[in-house]
């Protein structure tokens, strides 16, 4: 039997006797997929996840959605569940996200958006506890580190390495697991951005998704998501405002924040960096292992933080070396009046 057959025949048992009909909603990077159910007398739309269990599995997904929901965040609402077969009738947090309604020429209305975006990440984090998620350990930042010369360097950018060039990565790599494994942690979502809230007609924003990789870790890895988003650029102005105030409001709240703002952003630049090497990585292995070119557009906008943030510490400097043999910065010619 078809899966899609499987879900059919799952969702007629959920919902006896009632007509409905089901269309794709959305897709992402992994093997599960998002329906759309609505039904022939108008009541609200349901959503379905399709989680093959060969490929994926439910139930860490399950576990955060209780976790992050009990502190108050807006998560999709468990209707009914089959774990062993991979699907889950949720509530519908609509179709518009972040990225569809932020308009970088409205920083009023973004200011507010993200506003809310960080008060529900303050809330997630405020209910850290270790022991309750996955540890976002040295190991695994490293691994994911290790998709950016083997996925973007080898693959994508036809580049191999020289014995040199391998040693001062590795070097460089060290400095930045070492900042980034310094931080206070706490839960972190670790896909905190405009692609994974949803914009809610009625306030109550936002409404988040994605959520079943979260791990306990470094508290500015959600900020970096946020702030240096893969699908989105803000001024550095705009951003460092709402940092601040995050900040600020993190202190009095008793998040574990550095004392000191700007060792604070310092540690978000290098969780960013971390970040954009592993997202530069994620996006070349889904377009030459997974035939995805969705990805590609986004990659300058990734490459051109990581640059950014490269060329403000000088520690970083032989890996912004490297990015620069990769990608040269265009030479401007002539003069300026």
């Amino acid at each position: 039997m078809h899966r899609i057959e499987q879900l059919r025949q799952w969702l007629a048992a959920q919902l006896p006797d009632r007509a409905f009909d089901i269309t794709p909603a959305s897709a992402d990077a992994s093997f599960r997929r998002y329906f759309r159910v609505q039904f022939a007398d108008g009541a609200p739309a349901r959503i379905v996840m399709d989680a093959p269990p060969e490929h994926e599995d439910c139930r860490p997904w399950l576990a955060v959605a209780e976790l992050f929901g009990a502190t108050g965040a807006h998560v999709p609402e468990v209707l009914a569940r089959d774990a062993e077969q991979g699907f889950l009738l949720l509530s519908d947090l609509g179709s518009r996200t972040y990225l569809d309604v932020l308009d970088p020429t409205d920083a009023g209305r973004a200011h507010s958006l993200y506003a809310d975006a960080l008060g529900s990440l303050a809330a997630i984090q405020a209910a850290s506890r270790p022991g309750v998620l996955p540890e976002y350990s040295r190991e695994l930042l490293a691994r994911e580190l290790a998709l950016f010369p083997e996925w973007y360097v080898a693959r994508h950018k036809g580049h191999a390495l020289g014995g040199d060039e391998r040693a001062q990565l590795d070097r460089a790599f060290e400095r930045i697991l070492a900042v980034n494994l310094a931080e206070p942690r706490v839960f972190v979502h670790r896909d905190y951005h405009s692609r994974n809230l949803m914009y809610l007609e009625d306030g109550r924003n936002p409404g988040i998704i994605d959520f079943q990789d979260a791990v306990y870790g470094p508290i500015t890895y959600d900020l970096a998501s946020l702030f240096k988003d893969a699908y989105i650029h803000w001024e550095e102005g705009f951003v460092l405002d709402l940092l601040a105030r995050y900040w600020d409001t993190a202190r009095k709240i008793g998040l574990p924040v550095r004392e000191h703002f700007a060792d604070f952003h310092r540690d978000f630049e290098w969780m960013g960096v971390q970040r954009h090497l592993k997202v530069l990585g994620i996006f070349a292995r889904l377009y030459h292992r997974d035939s995805k070119d969705g990805y590609l557009k986004d990659m300058p906008r990734v490459f051109a933080y990581l640059r950014a943030s490269c060329k403000r510490y000088g520690e970083l400097t032989p890996l912004l070396r490297l990015l620069d043999r990769l990608e040269p910065e265009p030479v401007e010619f002539g003069y300026t009046f």
